[in-house]
């Protein structure tokens, strides 16, 4: 046992990603047999990873969630920025600027809007909350755009942290909720056609949560409403730590 447990330290980012596959194995028997497959198993993974992220801090008394424990410490590299950025590119890798045209004038709309609403209210609760100075702000106002959004964006502008992982918290969260929610409320919101799906995609953004919902509600609907949120996740990139950033820093 002491020299399995050894090997898996020493090669603790293969460690990693074998379980990362179990977890997803578990998750989709879950999403099938228990749900079935209204709750995605992606959903089910990451609720699984936030709940393990938690006790394993609370264990440790560390700050790096499961990765403060020595077995899981590839963790701290396969859910580090490398590949965070990794994933960002090969989202975006074989999309044609030229095919958000197919949604036409309110595909557009809704992909401005999608970005700008949640950044002024993540960033007006931030500030709300105590989190007073420009950086901040634009930190977990892009939080609330995405999960992925958020980290660059506190990169970029020098947050601390903690306030960067309070936007991951956040944007996990709203994708989450989406994931979740999506097919429940698909009748509400008239999610029955490739133009719907793509006006859904640029509202809410936050690709996995857009992907895994309209998969729970029609899987056909899903390559329209990935793509618009797959630019929303680009264009929050390059407007968050500019644009919004320094149009709050003249007010904070």
């Amino acid at each position: 046992m002491e020299l399995i447990i050894e090997s898996l330290v020493k090669n603790s980012f293969v460690t990693a990603l074998a379980i990362t596959g179990l977890v997803m194995f578990f998750s989709q028997i879950l999403s099938k047999y228990l749900t079935n497959n209204k709750l995605q198993a992606s959903a089910i993974a990451i609720t699984l990873g936030l709940v393990a992220a938690y006790f394993a801090g609370l264990y440790t008394n560390g700050s790096k969630g499961i990765s403060d424990i020595a077995i899981f410490s590839g963790f701290a590299l396969l859910g580090g920025s490398m590949f965070r950025d990794l994933a960002i590119a090969s989202t975006a890798f074989e999309v044609d600027v030229k095919e958000i045209k197919s949604a036409g004038k309110i595909g557009v709309i809704a992909l401005l809007m999608g970005a700008l609403i949640p950044f002024v209210v993540g960033a007006a609760i931030a500030w709300l909350l105590g989190y007073k100075d420009a950086a901040s702000m634009a930190t977990i106002g892009a939080g609330a755009m995405t999960y992925i959004v958020g980290p660059i964006t506190g990169t970029a502008v020098g947050a601390s942290s903690d306030v960067i992982a309070l936007s991951i918290a956040i944007g996990l969260i709203k994708s989450v909720f989406f994931m979740v929610s999506t097919p429940l409320l698909a009748k509400f919101m008239h999610l029955k056609s490739p133009r719907s799906a793509m006006i859904f995609g640029g509202l809410v953004g936050t690709t996995s949560g857009v992907a895994a919902g309209l998969a729970s509600t029609d899987v056909r609907l899903v390559p329209y409403g990935a793509l618009v949120a797959t630019f929303y996740t680009g264009l929050g990139a390059l407007l968050a730590p500019s644009v919004f950033f320094l149009a709050l820093n003249v007010f904070f």
